[in-house]
């Protein structure tokens, strides 16, 4: 396929708003691109070359993009830059380079999705001496042979800015018509479509192949999909309850688990082998050699995937710590033996999703947990089971609340007996318990640099929800308050290299950083995209195990706003 026709569809969907329109345009690309091509157009409509799961990024930094730029058009890099300033998109400067370009290329190629999928993957595996000069030459190479709407897109992809609106239900939804849907169909008919392109995603977390498998095999393909040992899987999310007496009254004899101030881990294990994955599909294997080391002795089976939640020890007292020391182990790619003996953890597990070649998401919650039990093997502080306690009884689960609390805790999950395992958010299987007011997780967007003696840090951040149908960030408000001096300082630190746009002191960043916010009360306002204004918003953390897809969503704000006061 020639990569001018993905670059016409990007300009198409960024031209809509509609949902229903972008699933449509999206639908009609994937029908009339070949199957060998089919996971590479599903990646690069998403701005991505490989699955999240695998952890590879381009790494390409906006000064080298300018210098690539240069390098295939002529212009200085200071040229290119005015023209950036300009326009505030490198892409757009781009395109003006190539519109007018200095030199004329002899070695000029067409530029098709497989030569473009092909340089930018390259990208990610270029390291060593001379590495910095080889991937200039292989974005220069794509610079070179492209048209100017398509240099354009090349930039935008490279640096992770496509922005056309596309996000994961629009995809499933446009694979669903382009492969699967008929003429005369019902709605629960397309319905059960949806739940297979669904299932299959939520088994390979990859829809690059799910449309490959749609195209190819239809729907029994998709609902025949296995699960892969060391592929993550997606999982089951839990949603936040209103008291423990209503979900007692709602739902009887209960069981009651820690929600453990961790991080949730994916333990999947075939033989010797074990991969660990976070909820966000990152695999932190390397990082955990400890925990490798307790699943091949504490996992009595020879297949399984079970989860849990990792928990950072004090090495001197033995007590918990909180997460935020824990992330320091998630994020280090050395010194790991060091880390190790540093933060020590505890692994609590609280469910199985797979067992010896067959899945167990059907199964009810209640016999997952005996099977749990059956496979583990306790290695005594460092590798068990989640505390749980069963019953229908108020005060007894009240009780246990606060020994979770005491014990340093968030507090604790309420799992309906009977439940299934539903991937992502499931009203009614799973509640949340919490002490704390109802916060929101929300990505920094923008931000602005502070003055006199704050002068060297950004200490104002933009705070932006998320739109899931569409996949763009929606700014709600912008937050000064709730850190410290050293804070402001690592923050700063976080957000210079994800910069994309600076203007006097104001500064635009890739929706990157996501961090839970408390705040007084919502408003309704028409200075912000979103529509509301969050009224003295303070930090509380940083969400270093949420990705900004898993920020809250505009709906969760609105409902917030709507339940202001309702609860006391």
């Amino acid at each position: 396929m020639d990569y001018t026709i993905l670059a016409d569809t990007y300009e198409e969907l960024e031209s809509v708003s509609a949902k229903l329109k972008k699933t449509d345009i999206l639908a009609e690309l994937l029908r009339k691109t070949s199957v060998d091509e089919l996971p590479k157009v599903v990646l690069l409509i998403q701005g991505i070359v490989f699955p999240k799961f695998t952890g590879l990024e381009l790494g390409i930094a906006t000064q080298m993009m300018i210098k690539a730029i240069s390098k295939a058009t002529g212009f200085k890099p200071r040229d290119v830059e005015d023209k950036f300033k300009e326009t505030g998109d490198l892409g757009l400067a781009a395109e003006e380079c190539i519109k007018s370009k200095k030199q004329v290329t002899l070695l000029k190629k067409k530029l098709t999705v497989d030569f473009v999928f092909k340089n930018l993957q390259q990208l990610a595996f270029v390291t060593g001496e001379g590495s910095q000069e080889r991937k200039l030459n292989l974005i220069a190479e794509l610079l070179v042979s492209s048209k100017p709407k398509e240099a354009r897109y090349v930039v935008r992809a490279i640096l992770g800015e496509l922005r056309v609106g596309v996000a994961e239900g629009i995809i499933r939804d446009a694979i669903v018509n382009a492969f699967l849907f008929k003429d005369g169909m019902s709605k629960e008919e397309k319905a059960k479509l949806t739940e297979a392109v669904d299932y299959a995603w939520n088994i390979v977390s990859d829809f690059g192949e799910v449309a490959k498998i749609a195209s190819e095999k239809g729907v029994e393909g998709l609902r025949k999909v296995k699960v892969q040992l060391g592929r993550p899987i997606q999982v089951m999310l839990g949603e936040k309850a209103e008291s423990i007496e209503q979900v007692i009254k709602d739902f009887g004899k209960i069981a009651a688990e820690y929600k453990y101030d961790g991080a949730r881990i994916q333990c999947q294990k075939q033989g010797d082998k074990v991969w660990l994955f976070t909820r966000r599909e990152e695999d932190v294997t390397k990082q955990f050699p400890e925990l490798v080391e307790f699943c091949r002795k504490g996992l009595k089976a020879s297949e399984c995937i079970v989860e849990g939640e990792a928990l950072a020890i004090n090495p001197k007292t033995g007590s918990p710590l909180p997460f935020q020391i824990l992330s320091q182990r998630i994020h280090r790619k050395y010194d790991i033996e060091k880390m190790v003996k540093e933060i020590p953890i505890q692994m609590h597990l609280f469910d199985i999703v797979y067992l010896e070649g067959k899945t167990l998401f059907d199964k009810p919650f209640k016999e997952r947990r005996k099977i749990l039990e059956k496979i583990v093997k306790v290695i005594q502080g460092k590798f068990g089971l989640a505390k749980q306690l069963v019953t229908d009884d108020v005060k007894a689960v009240e009780k246990f609340y606060k020994e979770a609390l005491d014990a340093k805790q968030e507090g604790i999950f309420l799992k309906v007996l009977d439940s299934k395992y539903v991937f992502g958010r499931h009203v009614g299987g799973w509640m949340k318990i919490k002490p704390i007011m109802e916060t929101l997780d929300l990505v920094i967007v923008g931000a602005t640099w502070g003055e006199g003696a704050r002068a060297k840090w950004i200490t104002s951040y933009v705070l932006a929800c998320r739109d899931p149908d569409t996949g763009k960030f929606l700014p709600c408000g912008m937050m000064s308050t709730g850190l410290t001096e050293a804070e402001y300082g690592s923050m700063t630190e976080t957000l210079k290299p994800l910069i994309v746009e600076e203007k006097g002191k104001n500064v635009k960043v890739k929706p990157k950083i996501v961090i839970e916010v408390a705040y007084q009360e919502i408003q309704k306002s028409p200075n912000y995209e979103s529509g509301f204004a969050l009224r003295f918003p303070r930090f509380q953390k940083i969400r270093f195990e949420k990705g900004p897809e898993d920020a809250d969503t505009i709906q969760r704000v609105e409902e917030l706003f709507k339940s202001q006061g309702i609860r006391g």
